[in-house]
């Protein structure tokens, strides 16, 4: 196994860099190199880039319009967009739903949605979660009832990532009760600006309204918005959960975080601490073991073998790296990381009296990153999975 990349795949790296550092608005970059709020048209402008480009569809396979990079090629172009401080693909477009629309949509349905997710002017929201229904996900209580040809839909999803500025969602949705849980589920489209959609933001603790509770209240919803067979939405559901949990991991973000963290340290001055310094370098230890268990992968994937499906192990790594650098972030900045003053954090700064810029944003990240081991299948639950995996 070489993992070593080839002078062509260099040669691709350093295109993706000269183009990527050259259309990137260097506020947005600043914004995201120093962990301050990204507005909606900081993200979706980004993503418009990419779509004129045709790198928004960088995963996609050529028949669907997307440059068939192979994952070497793939995993090139995440590290370069990161530590040239771009947003991230806001991933429920590009990154989780088209998938199944390529893998189990109709051909009327792919040539519907997918151009709109390709340019980087539809911004969707994922529908999955519920009060009672986040780890057990095969709960789910929101009802569609097919009436003709169409469903009504009522109930309600939780924890909507963005949803205020959904255009579109796709849902889980209950379409049968017999049977195993799992098996009355199905996968449906649903305009957010159909009648009873409605949209309430949870504010956070740390300040920000990231997440949304969706309601549905008689929602008319096409039948041809039916991903699929009728009562098989779990098997879809699970096809887009392997994409989640890998994005989830994001080696190429911690590499970033983990520079912005010894730059936090040095301003401090505690990087001259050999206890503080010894858990940064324990921290790089773990990104760079976790950035050779991706490169792994890819080397098996280039060379055609089967490699074992390892997106929980990536995300309980990749989740538990997050809440790590966030919370030694904050370490360093000590007493002036405590202070969280929404109006600053809105203007990027919080004065000399409270600390330095970059302090401002660090309480913010660090409350943030409390949920990253719980989301995308809590850590607990995809421990279990990898031990079945391997154990049988």
């Amino acid at each position: 196994m070489d993992l070593a990349f080839t002078p062509e795949e260099e040669a691709f790296r350093q295109e993706v860099r000269a183009w990527v550092r050259a259309n990137l608005p260097q506020e947005t970059a600043h914004k995201v190199h120093n962990a301050l709020r990204q507005t909606r048209e900081d993200m979706q402008n980004w993503a418009k880039i990419l779509g004129k480009k045709g790198w928004l569809t960088y995963a996609w396979p050529k028949q669907f319009g997307g440059p068939g990079w192979n994952a070497v090629q793939k995993h090139l172009f995440e590290e370069e967009c990161a530590l040239a401080g771009a947003p991230r693909i806001v991933p429920f477009g590009p990154v989780m739903v088209a998938p199944v629309i390529m893998a189990f949509g109709n051909a009327e349905q792919q040539q519907r949605f997918l151009p709109g997710i390709a340019s980087g002017e539809v911004w969707w929201s994922q529908g999955y979660s519920e009060p009672g229904s986040g780890s057990d996900l095969a709960s789910l209580k929101t009802r569609a009832e097919r009436v003709g040809n169409k469903y009504i839909v009522n109930g309600q999803k939780t924890w909507t990532t963005l949803g205020q500025f959904g255009e579109w969602i796709f849902c889980l949705v209950r379409t049968s009760n017999e049977g195993k849980p799992q098996t009355g589920i199905s996968f449906l489209l649903i305009d957010m600006k159909s009648p009873g959609v409605t949209v309430r933001p949870i504010k956070l603790l740390d300040g920000e309204c990231e997440v949304n509770e969706v309601w549905f209240d008689n929602v008319e919803v096409p039948a041809e918005n039916l991903i699929g067979e009728e009562n098989k939405g779990w098997t879809y559901a699970k096809h887009l959960l392997a994409h989640e949990r890998t994005n989830i991991a994001d080696v190429n973000r911690a590499k970033r975080e983990l520079e912005r963290l010894k730059r936090i340290a040095k301003a401090e001055g505690v990087y001259d601490d050999v206890r503080f310094r010894d858990e940064i370098a324990k921290l790089e230890v773990d990104v760079v073991a976790l950035e050779m268990l991706v490169l792994r992968v890819l080397s098996a994937e280039k060379s055609g073998k089967q490699s074992l499906d390892i997106a929980g192990l990536l995300k309980i790594r990749g989740s538990e790296m997050q809440q790590r650098y966030t919370e030694l972030m904050m370490l360093a900045g000590g007493p002036y990381s405590l202070p969280f003053i929404q109006e600053a954090m809105e203007a990027g700064w919080q004065g000399d009296q409270i600390g330095a810029l970059h302090c401002a944003p660090l309480a913010s990240s660090y409350f943030n990153m409390r949920k990253t081991t719980i989301y995308g299948g809590s850590n607990e639950v995809q421990r279990n999975i990898v031990a079945q995996t391997v154990l049988g």
